[in-house]
């Protein structure tokens, strides 16, 4: 593949995931692959996983990882096409992106939406304009509507974890305190129904359904219990409403994952991107129990960064 944006710039997801857990196994059997190539992760939001992840995917095949916390460290950008540049940003996204392909091989960038203007949000402006100009492969370390990477890490968990035949996976929404962006929902329902081999269901209150193009072929309910019977990998995740864009409606607080909303599913794996708000989201009883898989989700985020960058580097380079 080119890029790494979404399931779609994959030509065989199963390949890919069983390429992850080679790596898993025998993470240093590439170590040359990415001799003398730099890999530049630029970050507009903060990061845990994906940027350690990332980094250490990069240095298991042999590539120099530099980091630059965009936010912090860098000009304000411009990203209009004809602004007139004389407010707060500094510098045209025109000028930086080729520059900095001309420093590095691989460029990955990681942004997060702003829930304020869903247009805005949805034609993914960052990710798009650094494809454009940067004249290099970019890598989604997460947009402003999918986490492509952290998908693929699911799908090897999955795999990993799970061997019915066609699981009955659940994507159930879950509280916060404060509005979160759809990406990971949006993401993990686009790559479920892609690999095709589950009975797949969404579960959330009303008001907030996901985008259509992402959750076509899964079930959707607003009746949780209903969702999680009989449910063998039950998703755990908040997000905020994408009709009326980034707002909270209602207080959910009883949408909270328990043991005992568990019993009616097959013994259900938990899964769950972290970081998680513990006894908000999700209870303790239920990421501590031994069923959850949260912790090896997070262990599997190398294997899928070393997977998709060593495609990457085998196809142009």
């Amino acid at each position: 593949m080119k890029n790494f944006i979404s399931v779609h710039d994959v030509e065989d997801i199963d390949a890919l995931v069983q390429q992850a857990l080679l790596y898993k196994a025998n993470p240093l059997a590439d170590i040359t692959l990415g001799t003398n190539k730099k890999i530049g992760l630029l970050f507009f939001n903060p990061s845990l996983r994906t940027r350690i992840s990332t980094q250490i995917a990069a240095q298991n095949l042999g590539m120099e990882p530099i980091i630059f916390n965009v936010d912090k460290e860098g000009w304000a950008l411009e990203f209009m096409d004809g602004a007139i540049m004389n407010g707060n940003t500094v510098e045209h996204i025109k000028d930086a992106a080729p520059v900095l392909g001309s420093y590095f091989d691989i460029l990955c960038i990681r942004t997060f939406p702003g829930l304020k203007n869903r247009e805005d949000d949805y034609a993914e402006t960052v990710i798009n304009k650094f494809k454009t100009y940067s004249g290099v492969p970019v890598i989604s370390l997460e947009s402003a509507t999918l986490h492509p990477l952290q998908s693929l890490a699911d799908m090897v968990t999955i795999k990993e974890h799970i061997k019915i035949e066609k699981p009955k996976i659940v994507l159930c929404w879950a509280p916060h305190i404060k509005p979160l962006p759809q990406c990971v929902a949006n993401s993990f329902s686009q790559w479920v129904s892609a690999c095709g081999n589950a009975d797949f269901f969404i579960t959330h209150p009303k008001g907030y359904e996901l985008d259509a193009k992402f959750t076509k072929g899964a079930a959707i309910t607003n009746h949780q219990q209903e969702a999680l019977a009989n449910a063998d990998i039950v998703y755990v995740k908040n997000w905020s409403a994408f009709n009326d864009y980034g707002a909270m409606p209602g207080n959910h607080a009883h949408w909270m994952l328990t043991n005992k909303k568990l019993a009616v599913s097959n013994n259900a794996k938990i899964m769950h991107c972290l970081p998680v708000r513990r006894n908000v989201e999700l209870s303790d009883e239920v990421l501590d129990g031994e069923y959850s898989l949260v912790t090896r989700q997070g262990e599997n985020r190398t294997w899928a960064a070393q997977a998709v960058l060593a495609d990457i580097l085998k196809n142009n380079f």
